[in-house]
Formats: C-alpha cells, structure tokens, sequence
C-alpha cells in the first residue's frame, strides 16, 4: 500500500509519499510563505524526486482538521482535487493524531497541543500501549487550564509536542512540574510522514472517504462566526 500525504492544518507544509515500512520521501517547510505559494510547488517537486506513478498510489490522506481555517481549506482542497482528478480515495486523518503519532513507541501520556488563540489549544490525548497507539482523549478544542486539569488526573509524565507549546510552556511547567516534557525541534511540528504512517492504519481498516464528500474539521467556528454570532446574541439581548 502507497500513500501521498499533506498537511497544512498549521505554519508547517509539508507533503510525504509513505508505504508500508518505508517513508519514500517528505518535503516539509516553516517559512515565511503561505500555504497557497508552497504546497502544490513542493508536491510537484516531491512526485518528480522520486519519480511517482500516481497509479502506484492507493489513497490520498489529508490532516483533516483542526488548525488554521485558511490552512485546512487549502489542504482539503488540494487533496479533493487530486483525489477526484486521480479516482483516488482521502483518509482524513485527524490533525492533533497525526502530531502525536511523531512520537511512536513513546513512553508516557503523547499531548500534542495547537494554539487555537483566546488561551485555547487544540488538543488530545495518547499513548503506546503493548505497541499499539491509543487515543485516550478524542482531539478537542479546550482552555489550556482546562487541559491541565485532565492531565493532572492521568498522574503520568507527559510529552508535549506542537506549536502550542512555546506559546503555553511556561505555565505547563509552573502547574505540571517535573511531570512535563517537550520534544526537540525535529519532532515538534506537524509531518506528512507521520499523518501517512497513520494513514496506512486508516487504510488497512477500510477508513476512506471519497474525495467529492471530504471536508475538514475546523472543531469551532472561525473568527469571522464567532463575532457575527456574538454581534447577533447582542442584538437579541438588546431588543
């Protein structure tokens, strides 16, 4: 099984071409560019690298959701075209599962977290378990006090991971203590590698979905609704 994946669910494009025990290639950058200007020239230059016949590709998987609105829109776009161009089903694999399953084998609770701003972050919780991954916690968007508290129940040491982390280290540690840890540089951000190793899962369990039917998972409304639903609830509460 041959899988292309993308991620540009957060400040990371990346795009992989991923098989069963074997990462064939990964083109991953954080710069200053945008998703729109870096993704579809990065997976241009991935497929020509290696020489890909698209009909040596089983599935086409996507890092669904959640993160950055603009993003995922451009993730999922990108994906439904190849998909329906291609006859390619999507594996929609969930973001915060992706960043997690960076950390294979690890030992100890795996809480990748995203900055959602307003002191929110998208989030779940995982483990290894007798080598198989574990979604202890389904990926949610909660107030990092919220999560704290979760994860003070767990009573276990926890690796954190993701762009949330230089953003909410400082009070992980003050509430966490020495049961806190965070993974270097080269495994903090989201990998198309990754979502594809997940994606191989997804697959061998009939996880598909067809590419005219796939839309991400945002999680909670974008800015823009929240302040037309807020500006509504006033107006009512006004009248």
């Amino acid at each position: 099984m041959r899988i292309l994946a993308l991620d540009s669910s957060g400040l990371v494009a990346s795009a992989a071409i991923v098989e069963e025990g074997n990462l064939i290639g990964e083109y991953t950058i954080h710069y200053k560019k945008t998703h729109s200007q870096t993704l579809l020239p990065m997976l241009d230059a991935l497929t020509h690298m290696v020489e890909l016949d698209m009909d040596t590709i089983d599935a086409i998987a996507v890092a669904a959701g959640p993160g950055s609105f603009t993003g995922l829109r451009i993730g999922s776009a990108t994906a439904k075209g190849l998909g329906m161009a291609w006859n390619k089903p999507l594996i929609e694999v969930p973001t915060v599962e992706a960043l997690a399953y960076n950390l294979a084998y690890a030992d100890g609770l795996i809480c990748p977290i995203m900055d959602a701003r307003r002191n929110q972050v998208y989030t779940g919780i995982y483990q290894w378990k007798d080598k198989e991954f574990e979604v202890l916690e389904e990926q949610m968007a909660v107030s990092i006090d919220e999560l704290l508290e979760k994860l003070k129940g767990y009573r276990q040491n926890i690796i954190f991971l993701g762009d949330g982390v230089p953003v909410f280290q400082a009070v992980i540690k003050e509430q966490l203590k020495e049961s806190a840890c965070f993974v270097p540089a080269h495994l903090m951000r989201q990998r198309a590698g990754a979502a594809g190793a997940r994606a191989l899962e997804y697959l061998k369990q009939g996880r598909t979905v067809s590419a005219r039917l796939h839309k991400p998972d945002y999680l909670r409304l974008s800015q823009a609704e929240r302040e037309r639903k807020e500006k509504e609830q006033a107006e009512m509460e006004q009248n």
